[in-house]
């Protein structure tokens, strides 16, 4: 059980008047955030459970696993990322991240929204489809800004790859988040994601329009190049993969 810390909510969609202090408050909180990139063994599986947990928590599953665990093929896809992130060493948050290219189109986007992608991915076109989104849903109201801090994740990759979009498949209920933070727009109507119980929504985030406003809005996105190598590079054959990796938003910041 993690002990009782400064509030750090904030809102989640801070007005302008309240951003700078949101802004120390997420900082606060990322200062203390480890990233650890789950390639195998007991991480992988601390991440199924929790997103399992997190998701029949909110009733977005029509039926219960045996095994409590939440996992199907795109997490061996070649171009995903699976990522937990961790507070005082215990796992509060996952998300994983799927980089589309024409050479690798794998993303849970393309199971409903394929026919939108492939033209676009066949033109040259990249994307980061960030999805399985969960954060520990015992923790105290006091930790609501780790969805922005689990959610960086897919900003340092937009900002790694250049790609042309984030991508995002969203329940209603999230589409004036994705809006207000990121200026996602709907891309065409919503449609049915099985085995989730709600219609989905795709959103998307123009990189060139939006990437850089962004972070300069809310600046706990920013990254070093640093940061967002030992993130996203695959190691070379015979080098091992750094166990974890710290946020570099506060150097960034501090050097402003």
């Amino acid at each position: 059980m993690l002990p009782k810390r400064q509030d750090y909510s904030g809102s989640l969609a801070p007005r302008p008047a309240e951003s700078s202090a949101f802004v120390r408050n997420v900082m606060a909180l990322l200062d203390q955030i480890e990233y650890r990139r789950c390639e195998s063994g007991e991480d992988l599986e601390e991440i199924y459970k929790l997103r399992y947990k997190s998701f029949r928590r909110h009733g977005l599953l029509l039926s219960e696993s045996a095994d409590q665990r939440m996992v199907d093929e795109l997490d061996e896809a070649p171009n995903c990322y699976r990522f937990g992130v961790f507070l005082e060493g215990a796992l509060v948050g996952t998300v994983r991240v799927h980089h589309m290219t024409e050479e690798t189109p794998y993303a849970p986007i393309m199971t409903v929204f394929g026919d939108r992608l492939l033209p676009r991915l066949a033109a040259g076109e990249t994307f980061i489809d960030p999805s399985r989104l969960a954060v520990d849903p015992d923790l105290p109201s006091s930790f609501r800004a780790l969805p922005y801090i689990t959610l960086r994740l897919a900003v340092i990759a937009n900002a790694h790859f250049k790609t042309t979009s984030c991508v995002s498949m969203i329940r209603e209920e999230h589409t004036a988040f994705y809006h207000r933070v990121f200026n996602s727009v709907q891309v065409g109507e919503p449609r049915t994601y099985p085995p989730f119980t709600m219609p989905i929504y795709f959103y998307e985030s123009r990189c060139d329009l939006n990437l850089r406003p962004t972070i300069e809005r809310f600046p706990f996105f920013d990254s070093t190049a640093f940061e967002q190598r030992m993130l996203f590079d695959r190691p070379k054959l015979g080098e091992l993969a750094p166990l974890t990796i710290l946020p570099t938003a506060k150097y960034l910041r501090n050097a402003a």
